[in-house]
């Protein structure tokens, strides 16, 4: 792990080491993040009989992303003049850097995992929870009431599909017994949690989608009603930041449904000669390109539609799961 190689290293050592393990971790991210919109516009364009990028970088328009990343970058960066200057600044860093942080306890390997701490879970929950207040504070920072209803939509959101989303993984962590994303691994090397917790992972996709605000959860961003939500006033590179956001969190979500529900780097059985990080990968975009395949599918809901499902559905549900998985459990201990 590359976290025992670093720690018996001097102290210096230690910094540099750290620093650049994240810095390649952020340009797999990024690369991910690049390939990953290309990916969904190709998919996407296949489903609804068009064709996608296919010009920019040669016949597969392998560029495209590319290009559009040149195009923020290049882009005039503009603020409001009645704008919360700094915290209008600050706000899309608040909206990163939680997703990236949380990469650091996702084990995506046996021997590729960053902080293999006692409570990675809780830890991710966490702190993915504070890009909340960067959304918050980019619409409030904007003083425009466009930005504010949608920011405001977000935090509502957000906050409502994460206490399903949680409530969702405590029939893992009652099977576990741990909060340690290599114990949950482990304990899938026979059966994965998506066969033993099926309803658990029906809750925790869909609660996930929305915590991405993607489609059909895609409320704040509603342009029909909102202009753009929360970041109508962003332009440019911290536009950008927002976006960035979004898409770094597909890759970690994806990462953690991977390891909570099937099983991680485990291997199919009789097909234990190939290797775990192949297996990581095949399941990884398994989940990105069902989470593509929603958006394709299905429209938009109302926003009395999107809060009505989260508490009158998921959440009895997510707690009937926990119900029904302490019940198992005792009669298993019974007998």
């Amino acid at each position: 792990m590359i976290q025992n190689m670093l720690e018996s290293t001097p102290s210096y050592v230690q910094t540099g080491g750290f620093f650049l393990v994240s810095a390649a971790m952020l340009m797999v991210v990024l690369g991910f993040v690049t390939y990953a919109i290309l990916a969904e516009r190709k998919v996407l364009g296949f489903m609804q009989l068009r064709h996608g990028p296919n010009r920019v970088g040669g016949r597969f328009g392998l560029l495209q992303t590319v290009a559009d990343v040149l195009k923020l970058l290049l882009k005039e960066d503009t603020i409001p003049r009645d704008a919360d200057r700094p915290l209008f600044i600050i706000a899309p860093v608040i909206a990163f850097a939680p997703a990236f942080i949380v990469i650091a306890v996702l084990p995506l390997t046996e021997r590729i995992s960053f902080a293999n701490i006692g409570v990675g879970l809780l830890y991710y929950i966490a702190i993915s929870g504070i890009t909340t207040i960067g959304i918050l504070a980019g619409g409030w920072a904007s003083n425009n009431k466009y930005a504010l209803l949608g920011s405001m939509r977000s935090a509502a959101q957000m906050i409502s599909y994460e206490i399903p989303l949680v409530m969702s993984v405590i029939g893992i962590v009652l099977l576990t017994g741990s909060l340690n994303l290599n114990d949950i691994i482990a304990e899938q090397q026979a059966v994965a949690f998506l066969f033993k917790q099926p309803l658990a992972f029906l809750i925790f996709l869909i609660a996930s989608v929305a915590e991405l605000n993607r489609t059909p959860f895609d409320l704040p961003e509603a342009e029909s009603e909102l202009v753009a939500g929360y970041h109508v006033e962003y332009s440019g590179f911290r536009w950008a930041f927002f976006m960035l956001a979004e898409y770094v969190y597909l890759f970690a979500m994806a990462s953690l449904t991977t390891i909570l529900f099937l099983g991680g780097w485990q291997a199919i059985p009789y097909l234990t000669f190939i290797p775990g990080a192949i297996w990581f990968g095949l399941k990884f975009i398994s989940i990105v390109f069902v989470m593509i395949w929603i958006r394709a599918t299905f429209p938009r809901l109302r926003a009395d539609q999107l809060m009505s499902f989260g508490w009158k559905v998921l959440l009895p549900l997510a707690l009937l799961n926990i119900f029904l998985t302490t019940i198992v459990i005792e009669l298993f201990r019974s007998f």
